[in-house]
C-alpha cells in the first residue's frame, strides 16, 4: 500500500505485477475501494503492471470536503498517472470509475491507449434521483441504502451467500462525506458529447442483473465510440469483477491481447 500526495488530495494506490510491464489501471465504483479488483488482478497474465487506487473520499484515500466535481476526479486520475510516470495504459473503470475513464481519455490520450468501461455510462441517473439518494444518506447514513444497494450490485445467488456481507461492510464503512461528494460528481455529469468524439479501442462490459447501469444503458454508451465492443456477463450485477472474476479476467485478458497490450 502506498500514498500519492497530490497536494490537495492524497490517494491510496497499489501496484502488482511487473513494474516495467504494460500498465493497466483500475478505478473503483461508488461506495467501494480497490479490493473489488483483487481476484481479477490475480488472474491476469504475467508481465503486466496492474495499478489500482481508491477514489478520493473512498477507502484509504483522503476525504476532502465535498461536493466533488467529475473534473476533480478526472484530474486526480491524471495526476496519479503523472506521479507514477504512466503513459499508454489500458484504463479499466467501473461505474463512476468508467466516467473517470471517459473524461481522462478525452483529456489525456497520451495516458490512455484503450478503455474498458465496466458497468458504466456517459450519464448515470438524473439529478433528481441523486438528490433523493443524498438526502436519504444525510438522514440515515449509508446503511440506510445498503440493502437496496446490494440488490443492484449482485444477482440473487450471490446476495444469498455469506460473502455478500463482506461487500456490505465495505460499503457502509466508506466515509459519508466521500460518498456524497462522488454522488454529486455523478449527478452533474453528462459525457454524451465528449465521449462520442472518442475513437480509441474500447470494451464495454455489462452484467445481465445490473440494477444500477442496465445492459442497454452500457450498450448505448459503447455505441458512442467508434469501433467499440460490448460484452455481457450473465448472472452478474453491478460488480461482475466480484461475482464472476474468472469470466471478467478472461474477457479483459482477451481485450488486452486484441489491443496488443500483452
Amino acid at each position: 500500500m502506498r500514498i500519492a500526495d497530490l497536494g490537495d488530495v492524497a490517494l491510496h494506490f497499489r501496484e502488482d505485477g511487473d513494474p516495467d510491464g504494460a500498465p493497466v489501471v483500475f478505478a473503483n465504483a461508488l461506495g467501494t475501494d480497490l479490493r473489488i479488483w483483487d481476484e481479477v488482478v490475480a488472474l491476469l497474465p504475467a508481465g503486466l503492471r496492474a495499478i489500482r487506487y481508491d477514489m478520493r473520499g473512498h477507502g484509504l484515500s483522503a476525504c476532502p470536503p465535498g461536493p466533488y466535481s467529475m473534473g476533480a476526479l478526472v484530474r486526480d486520475a491524471e495526476r496519479l498517472l503523472d506521479f507514477l510516470g504512466v503513459t499508454d495504459c489500458v484504463f479499466v473503470g467501473l461505474s463512476i470509475g468508467g466516467m473517470v475513464a471517459q473524461g481522462l481519455a478525452v483529456k489525456r490520450l497520451d495516458q490512455v491507449r484503450a478503455l474498458v468501461l465496466s458497468n458504466s455510462a456517459a450519464k448515470i441517473g438524473t439529478p433528481a434521483i441523486w438528490a433523493e439518494r443524498m438526502a436519504a444518506i444525510r438522514a440515515g447514513g449509508i446503511a440506510a441504502l445498503a440493502d437496496a444497494t446490494m440488490e443492484r450490485w449482485f444477482a440473487r445467488p450471490y446476495r444469498e451467500s455469506p460473502d455478500c456481507a463482506l461487500w456490505r461492510h465495505m460499503l457502509t464503512r466508506q466515509p459519508v462525506e466521500g460518498y456524497l461528494g462522488c454522488c454529486a460528481a455523478i449527478s452533474g455529469t453528462d459525457f454524451y458529447t465528449p465521449t462520442s468524439g472518442l475513437s480509441l479501442p474500447t470494451l464495454a462490459i455489462a452484467g445481465s442483473a445490473d440494477g444500477s447501469t442496465p445492459p442497454d444503458l452500457v450498450r448505448e454508451t459503447a455505441a458512442l465510440i467508434k469501433g467499440s465492443r460490448f460484452q455481457l456477463i450473465r448472472g452478474a450485477g453491478h460488480l461482475p469483477c466480484i461475482e464472476k472474476p474468472g469470466d471478467y479476467a478472461e474477457i479483459l485478458t482477451a481485450f488486452l491481447k486484441e489491443t496488443g497490450h500483452v
